[in-house]
């Protein structure tokens, strides 16, 4: 395991995001909807981002973003790969929620995108998806593609793929703060069918990730996988948080 290309200017680091946008995000979480608490958590990641490669009044194009919400039918929300520094400049629009969860299809679109890039990221980190999900899939089964995509790499490393699902049964209600979680390993009991399967699709939480994260005050442990619970708005930050843990070369 490698993961230690630091993201800079000429090596942007590039994400994923895949977003269920079926019809049961409509459903509350808190006081807000599951895709509004989603949103903002996305909303806070790219100012992470944003934050992490600023000097001065400059944005350095550390990140390079593109965004999919996904029902039956795959939406390109930022009307493809953007840099973070366009994205800062940009609002996200908003998304309605769709019938159908077919995330088969969803990862198959992110697949295509990362082949077509690969190539051109020898020097990068590796690149990662990150999808979050709340409820079983629609349609062919996503987890071959999924495989087939963690097998994809580059110098750094494997495709990394982080999974956030929409459950209260992942084990994390007996913490109020989402930071003292430690997060979900081989052995973290789950009880619940497709959380084991999402399980079996997150990749181990690279040593180099842990490291930013316990700098942001995670106390997630090192022998995690990729996957976070989204029970409450809390959660669903933090897991987003995740995508911006890339190491950084804060003088490019």
């Amino acid at each position: 395991m490698a993961y230690t290309t630091p993201a800079t200017s000429k090596t942007p680091s590039f994400v994923v995001y895949l977003l269920d946008i079926s019809a049961s995000m409509d459903k509350a979480l808190g006081q807000k909807t599951r895709l509004t608490a989603a949103m903002e958590a996305l909303t806070s990641a790219i100012r992470t981002m944003v934050f992490r490669s600023s000097k001065g009044q400059r944005i350095h194009p550390r990140y390079r973003l593109a965004v999919f919400a996904y029902s039956n039918e795959v939406y390109d929300v930022l009307g493809g790969i953007r840099r973070i520094d366009e994205v800062a400049q940009m609002k996200l629009p908003e998304i309605d929620t769709r019938r159908g969860t077919d995330t088969a299809r969803a990862f198959g679109a992110a697949g295509e995108l990362i082949y077509r890039e690969l190539p051109l990221m020898e020097d990068h980190p590796a690149p990662m998806i990150c999808h979050l999900t709340d409820d079983r899939f629609t349609g062919p089964d996503p987890e071959p593609i999924v495989k087939a995509i963690m097998q994809m790499r580059n110098p750094d490393g494997n495709v990394l793929v982080e999974n956030i699902y929409i459950s209260d049964k992942l084990g994390n209600k007996q913490y109020s703060n989402s930071m003292a979680w430690p997060g979900i390993s081989a052995r973290t009991p789950l009880g619940d069918e497709y959380g084991n399967k999402l399980r079996g699709v997150s990749s181990p939480l690279p040593p180099s990730y842990q490291a930013v994260m316990r700098e942001m005050g995670s106390s997630i442990a090192a022998d995690s996988v990729m996957m976070f619970p989204g029970n409450t708005a809390d959660f669903i930050s933090l897991a987003f948080q995740m995508s911006a843990a890339t190491g950084i070369r804060p003088s490019s």
